[in-house]
Protein backbone atom coordinates (compact mmCIF):
# COMPACT_ATOMS: atom_id res chain seq x y z
CA UNK A 1 0.00 0.00 0.00
CA UNK A 2 1.08 3.36 -0.87
CA UNK A 3 1.28 6.01 1.44
CA UNK A 4 -1.06 8.95 0.53
CA UNK A 5 -0.29 12.21 1.74
CA UNK A 6 -2.39 15.20 1.77
CA UNK A 7 -1.42 18.40 2.10
CA UNK A 8 -1.08 20.65 5.29
CA UNK A 9 -1.33 23.83 3.59
CA UNK A 10 -4.40 25.93 5.26
CA UNK A 11 -5.30 28.87 3.16
CA UNK A 12 -4.24 31.98 4.21
CA UNK A 13 -4.72 35.47 3.09
CA UNK A 14 -1.19 35.03 1.63
CA UNK A 15 -2.43 32.04 -0.28
CA UNK A 16 -5.06 34.51 -2.06
CA UNK A 17 -4.13 35.88 -5.63
CA UNK A 18 -3.28 39.59 -5.60
CA UNK A 19 -4.48 41.48 -8.26
CA UNK A 20 -2.69 44.88 -8.03
CA UNK A 21 -5.95 46.57 -6.80
CA UNK A 22 -8.20 47.04 -4.51
CA UNK A 23 -12.44 46.85 -5.09
CA UNK A 24 -12.43 50.29 -4.22
CA UNK A 25 -9.28 51.55 -6.17
CA UNK A 26 -11.37 49.31 -9.37
CA UNK A 27 -14.35 51.08 -9.28
CA UNK A 28 -12.61 54.54 -8.86
CA UNK A 29 -11.07 53.99 -12.14
CA UNK A 30 -13.71 53.19 -13.57
CA UNK A 31 -15.89 56.31 -12.12
CA UNK A 32 -12.86 58.14 -13.45
CA UNK A 33 -13.45 56.51 -16.77
CA UNK A 34 -17.32 56.95 -16.71
CA UNK A 35 -16.30 60.73 -16.05
CA UNK A 36 -14.22 61.32 -19.01
CA UNK A 37 -16.67 59.24 -21.82
CA UNK A 38 -19.22 61.73 -20.39
CA UNK A 39 -16.97 64.77 -21.04
CA UNK A 40 -15.81 63.57 -24.54
CA UNK A 41 -19.73 63.42 -24.91
CA UNK A 42 -20.32 66.31 -24.04
CA UNK A 43 -17.41 67.79 -26.15
CA UNK A 44 -17.86 71.37 -26.15
CA UNK A 45 -20.83 71.86 -23.75
CA UNK A 46 -18.64 70.09 -21.48
CA UNK A 47 -17.54 73.75 -20.35
CA UNK A 48 -21.45 74.19 -19.40
CA UNK A 49 -21.84 71.36 -17.52
CA UNK A 50 -23.07 72.38 -14.00
CA UNK A 51 -19.53 70.94 -11.92
CA UNK A 52 -21.03 72.04 -8.95
CA UNK A 53 -24.39 70.32 -8.70
CA UNK A 54 -22.19 66.99 -9.79
CA UNK A 55 -20.10 67.80 -6.50
CA UNK A 56 -22.98 68.61 -4.45
CA UNK A 57 -25.15 65.08 -5.48
CA UNK A 58 -22.13 63.16 -5.26
CA UNK A 59 -21.43 64.90 -1.32
CA UNK A 60 -25.19 64.38 -0.60
CA UNK A 61 -24.36 60.27 -1.32
CA UNK A 62 -21.26 60.34 1.50
CA UNK A 63 -22.12 58.72 4.57
CA UNK A 64 -23.30 61.53 7.18
CA UNK A 65 -19.46 62.17 8.96
CA UNK A 66 -18.17 62.69 5.74
CA UNK A 67 -20.67 64.46 3.89
CA UNK A 68 -20.60 66.83 6.72
CA UNK A 69 -16.70 67.30 6.20
CA UNK A 70 -17.01 67.49 2.32
CA UNK A 71 -19.73 70.31 2.89
CA UNK A 72 -17.38 72.31 5.01
CA UNK A 73 -14.44 71.85 2.94
CA UNK A 74 -17.08 72.39 -0.71
CA UNK A 75 -17.88 76.11 1.20
CA UNK A 76 -14.29 77.21 1.98
CA UNK A 77 -13.32 76.19 -1.61
CA UNK A 78 -16.13 78.39 -2.88
CA UNK A 79 -14.91 81.20 -0.71
CA UNK A 80 -11.43 80.94 -0.74
CA UNK A 81 -10.92 79.96 -4.37
CA UNK A 82 -14.23 81.27 -6.45
CA UNK A 83 -12.06 80.69 -9.47
CA UNK A 84 -11.63 77.02 -9.18
CA UNK A 85 -14.26 75.03 -10.87
CA UNK A 86 -16.45 71.87 -9.00
CA UNK A 87 -15.91 68.89 -10.57
CA UNK A 88 -15.66 64.85 -10.26
CA UNK A 89 -12.34 63.04 -10.32
CA UNK A 90 -12.38 59.44 -9.93
CA UNK A 91 -15.65 60.00 -8.01
CA UNK A 92 -14.33 62.40 -5.23
CA UNK A 93 -15.00 66.35 -4.96
CA UNK A 94 -12.51 67.88 -6.79
CA UNK A 95 -11.77 71.72 -7.53
CA UNK A 96 -9.88 72.12 -10.89
CA UNK A 97 -8.24 75.21 -12.50
CA UNK A 98 -7.75 75.43 -16.42
CA UNK A 99 -9.67 72.08 -16.45
CA UNK A 100 -6.80 70.65 -14.10
CA UNK A 101 -7.40 69.58 -10.20
CA UNK A 102 -5.86 71.46 -7.80
CA UNK A 103 -7.11 69.66 -4.70
CA UNK A 104 -9.32 67.24 -4.08
CA UNK A 105 -11.71 65.76 -1.22
CA UNK A 106 -11.56 61.99 -0.65
CA UNK A 107 -14.55 60.79 2.06
CA UNK A 108 -12.87 58.06 4.42
CA UNK A 109 -15.65 55.38 3.42
CA UNK A 110 -14.51 55.84 -0.47
CA UNK A 111 -11.04 53.29 0.48
CA UNK A 112 -12.09 52.27 4.01
CA UNK A 113 -10.03 54.22 5.61
CA UNK A 114 -10.27 55.74 9.13
CA UNK A 115 -9.94 59.32 8.23
CA UNK A 116 -10.81 61.71 4.91
CA UNK A 117 -8.15 63.42 3.16
CA UNK A 118 -8.24 66.93 1.82
CA UNK A 119 -5.45 66.80 -1.27
CA UNK A 120 -3.80 68.56 -3.21
CA UNK A 121 -2.18 67.83 -6.51
CA UNK A 122 1.00 68.96 -8.44
CA UNK A 123 -0.76 71.98 -9.68
CA UNK A 124 -1.23 73.45 -6.11
CA UNK A 125 1.12 76.05 -5.37
CA UNK A 126 2.24 74.90 -2.14
CA UNK A 127 6.07 74.37 -2.73
CA UNK A 128 7.61 75.23 0.49
CA UNK A 129 11.98 73.91 0.45
CA UNK A 130 12.03 70.51 -0.71
CA UNK A 131 9.32 68.74 1.76
CA UNK A 132 5.33 69.87 2.02
CA UNK A 133 2.66 68.20 2.57
CA UNK A 134 0.53 67.03 -0.32
CA UNK A 135 -2.94 65.55 2.00
CA UNK A 136 -4.30 66.23 5.15
CA UNK A 137 -5.71 63.28 7.42
CA UNK A 138 -9.51 64.77 8.29
CA UNK A 139 -11.80 63.86 11.11
CA UNK A 140 -13.22 66.93 12.36
CA UNK A 141 -13.69 70.85 11.47
CA UNK A 142 -12.67 73.21 14.43
CA UNK A 143 -12.79 77.43 13.19
CA UNK A 144 -8.84 77.17 13.69
CA UNK A 145 -8.87 74.15 10.24
CA UNK A 146 -11.07 76.22 8.63
CA UNK A 147 -9.33 79.10 8.77
CA UNK A 148 -6.31 76.97 7.86
CA UNK A 149 -7.56 74.97 5.09
CA UNK A 150 -8.63 78.42 3.69
CA UNK A 151 -5.26 79.98 3.85
CA UNK A 152 -4.05 76.38 1.91
CA UNK A 153 -6.56 76.48 -0.75
CA UNK A 154 -5.72 80.29 -1.44
CA UNK A 155 -1.78 79.76 -1.56
CA UNK A 156 -2.47 76.56 -3.47
CA UNK A 157 -4.30 78.50 -6.23
CA UNK A 158 -1.90 80.92 -6.39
Amino acid sequence: MKNEQTSTKSTTASDKKYDGFTDEERSAMKERANELKASARRGSRAAKVDGDSEVRAKIAEMPEADRVLAERIHAIVKSSAPALSPKLWYGMPAYARDGKVVCFFQSAQKFKTRYATLGFSDQAKLDDGTMWPAAYALTDLSADDEARIGALIERAVG
